[in-house]
């Protein structure tokens, strides 16, 4: 990975599949103070409406999303980016690709809960649209933290596309 910053790469998004776990669980280990262990990510990806996506880039692993698919909604359980991968676009990229699967018809919004201490994680969702939604009190069975409802809702106006995410954030960020 280079070492620059100050450049998005472009990923490909694809399914998890085993070969990804090693690479999976090293992201986890290094983005969470509790993170998930292989057993808990074999336990939830085997539920039929679990789904594992990776962020690949130059035959690497670099991020990775678990969500499950629900009637009317998008779950999201787990979302990480590799450390040295963070504030290039990779998890812009694996947000629009969620977006995208949203629909008027059928599930219309992704949900997802965030740690109360997880900022970083709760500006980033913010300002892809996502909204606070909910408090969760003592959510968490690892401490007392509480966690917050974040919510985006599926736009069917012709002035918001799948595409409005990364122009807002390029917005924000030029």
């Amino acid at each position: 990975m280079e070492s620059k910053k100050d450049f998005d790469i472009n990923v490909h998004i694809r399914w998890m599949i085993r070969r990804d776990m090693a690479e999976v669980l090293e992201i986890e280990q290094n983005s969470f103070e509790f993170p998930w262990s292989e057993e808990d990510f074999i336990r939830c990806l085997r539920q039929r409406n679990c789904i594992g996506m990776v962020a690949e880039y130059d035959e690497r692993v670099v991020g990775f999303m678990i969500y499950e698919l629900h009637k009317n909604q998008l779950h999201v359980l787990n979302f990480a980016v590799r450390p040295d991968a963070r504030r290039r676009g990779v998890g812009v990229q694996m947000v629009n690709k969620l977006v995208g699967k949203l629909s008027q018809q059928r599930r219309n919004r992704i949900v997802l809960e965030i740690r109360e201490t997880n900022l970083a994680a709760q500006l980033f969702f913010r300002n892809l649209d996502f909204r606070a939604v909910s408090v969760l009190r003592d959510y968490y069975d690892d401490t007392v933290e509480d966690a917050y409802v974040m919510q985006y809702r599926y736009k069917s106006d012709s002035a918001s596309t799948s595409e409005e995410p990364v122009n807002r954030i390029a917005r924000l960020a030029g």
